[in-house]
């Protein structure tokens, strides 16, 4: 059998496996009435059980990730399609594009909710919304940030627990998303942009006084003060004004860090004040270092260079997950078109993700590189394979995992050389 085949889309399921039906799939998916943040609220429960348990044992924070996903689609029929930037191809392409939470600790990490993106062509169409079936009340257009706030709430609501939030520069940007967050008291640390504008000291925002009686009268929040883009800030830092942080195991060796922390004042030029912010700047080691920015409402004595350090860089796991999600759970290997088989499916992969999470952690100690890939091949080996396939699959991970234990071991025996 050819376990190397991902059998995700319902038309290869039906090839792969007997007694399968095409329609019987897309009914379960589409039409019948199972409530699918039912099942994603049960997701949620388990993996910060999961999660919590590994806290305890690490000592390490559990994050709560945003993030959104592409997913390219032909057509214009399937729910909330548009010619929008797809970042799983780096370009403007006819995608649907979802918002995702992620629960995170450690090198830990599973997808939690979901929220699907609307661009304004479909909720100004109101015919296009009623043959997608979408609900009434999702048909206001929300922003990506507005989502993300709503996907917060809910979280919260539902009882998960996270000791942070991060998101990337799109969530960082928004001050909506940020002000909503220091309203709720939930600590963030969101990536923001270079060209982001920021003061050393509060500036003095006021409406100017009229200088006449003549003209219409200022409304508009002005300040005298001069701001600067964080590149240019950063550019001035000196080598004193860095620590060095030892981040985390990769398979490359340890992350290592230079960061930076200053407090900050940040202005969108709506506000009545400025926004107290500790301003997060992280470069990686080298010849080419990669430089990041960050804005977060935690003090800048709260926690020390590698705690934002950390914070900052988990980041990557959502990525990972999003990675495992579509190239090995199908996450956009779908065949529907209307709204509830959108939510289906993903909570179905959902229940996958955290199933991957949870088995990866109970074989952390005899297997610590067991992957997401390998657990699928030797699924479906165990389900449709005989005991020899078995295995064979077995020894065949078994000596690749060797191979890259000695390649990793080579790096840190490098990186104490060094």
């Amino acid at each position: 059998m050819t376990c190397e085949k991902n059998t995700a889309n319902m038309e290869r399921m039906e090839e792969e496996i007997d007694s399968a039906e095409y329609r019987r799939y897309q009914h379960f998916l589409t039409l019948s009435k199972w409530d699918h943040q039912a099942v994603i609220h049960k997701v949620q429960a388990q993996a910060l059980e999961a999660l919590a348990a590994q806290k305890k044992i690490n000592k390490l924070p559990v994050g709560l990730l945003i993030d959104e996903s592409s997913h390219v689609k032909k057509g214009n029929e399937s729910v909330g399609v548009s010619r929008q930037y797809a970042g799983s191809v780096g370009k403007v392409d006819n995608c649907q594009v979802g918002v995702y939470a992620s629960l995170n600790n450690d090198t830990s990490a599973t997808l939690i909710h979901e929220k699907l993106f609307l661009p304004e062509s479909w909720t100004e169409d109101t015919r296009r919304c009623d043959r997608a079936g979408i609900p009434m009340d999702r048909r206001e257009f929300r922003t990506k940030p507005e989502l993300s706030l709503e996907m917060i709430d809910e979280c919260v609501g539902n009882g998960v627990c996270f000791d942070w939030i991060r998101g990337d520069g799109l969530y960082g940007h928004s001050g909506e998303l940020t002000r909503g967050l220091d309203e709720r008291g939930l600590f963030y640390v969101l990536d923001v942009h270079r060209d982001e504008m920021v003061y050393l000291e509060e500036p003095p925002i006021a409406v100017p006084e009229p200088v006449s009686n003549r003209g219409r009268k200022l409304t508009n929040p002005k300040t005298d003060r001069i701001p600067f883009r964080l590149d240019t800030y950063c550019g001035c830092l000196l080598d004193q004004h860095w620590k060095k942080a030892k981040i985390r195991k990769t398979a490359k060796g340890w992350l290592r860090l230079m960061v930076h922390t200053c407090r900050v004042w940040s202005w969108d030029g709506r506000e009545d004040r400025a926004r107290e912010r500790t301003l997060v700047i992280t470069k990686t080691t080298g010849k080419k270092p990669k430089i990041k920015y960050s804005f977060s409402n935690g003090g800048v004595d709260e926690y020390g260079a590698k705690d934002y350090g950390y914070f900052q860089a988990q980041r990557y796991w959502v990525e990972r997950t999003f990675d495992d999600s579509k190239n090995e759970l199908g996450l956009s290997d779908y065949q529907v078109r209307k709204w509830s088989g959108w939510h289906h499916h993903h909570s179905l992969v959902f229940m996958a993700t955290l199933f991957m999470m949870t088995e990866r952690i109970a074989n952390g100690i005899n297997c610590p590189l067991l992957s997401v890939r390998d657990l699928r091949i030797l699924m479906i080996v165990l389900l449709f394979g005989t005991p020899e396939d078995y295995e064979k699959r077995l020894e065949q991970m078994e000596i690749r995992h060797k191979n890259r234990k000695a390649d990793i071991d080579r790096h840190y025996q490098n990186d104490k050389k060094t």
